[in-house]
């Protein structure tokens, strides 16, 4: 496989790439899109086998089921820096291994319910308190230990949004091209 092959399956919509300056109404459309995802996460893979959700989205990539799991896992750590960032100043995150969790038994082998019905409610929890952010509230940061980055909530909003749209396009990339 080439190497933009792998790259286009890598990243289907591309890297995320923090806008200049972050409007309103693009935080509008970035919640807009994060209160999606859950639904459309959903719609797409309620109805696969688990043939289908053992199959990896790339050569060398995590399974369909994998990605659902990582998801849940990745959308809970955000949930907790918007938190933790609402009530502290300027907290040091805390990371977590991906990769590694995408190992774990749960990622594997559990059922992708577990994290459809974990997304769906982190995401109602998220969207609600995003939905009574002051323009302050948006400009609170966090900063993540791997690289010193120094992100606020309207960056992490846009990151996550673009997260979520990411992975869905995998899946969806695969589904078409195994014609599911």
């Amino acid at each position: 496989m080439e190497k933009s092959e792998l790259e286009s399956l890598r990243y289907p919509i591309g890297h995320f790439i923090k806008p200049a300056r972050i409007t309103p109404l693009l935080l509008k459309d970035w919640i807009a899109q994060i209160e999606a995802l859950p639904v459309n996460l959903r719609d797409l893979v309620i109805s696969f086998s688990d043939t289908q959700l053992d199959t990896p989205y790339r050569p060398g990539g995590w399974t369909v089921r994998q990605v659902v799991h990582h998801i849940a896992d990745s959308h809970h750590h955000s949930y907790i820096r918007f938190k933790w960032a609402l009530t502290e100043d300027r907290p040091v995150i805390k990371p977590y291994f991906e990769k590694e969790w995408a190992q774990l038994t749960d990622a594997q082998f559990g059922p992708i319910d577990l994290s459809l019905n974990h997304l769906e409610a982190v995401h109602a929890k998220l969207v609600y308190t995003m939905k009574g952010f002051t323009e302050a509230d948006w400009k609170k940061e966090f900063i993540h230990p791997d690289n010193g980055a120094v992100v606020s909530l309207e960056e992490n909003a846009g990151r996550y949004a673009w997260h979520g749209n990411h992975h869905l396009a995998h899946i969806q990339a695969l589904a078409e091209r195994m014609n599911w």
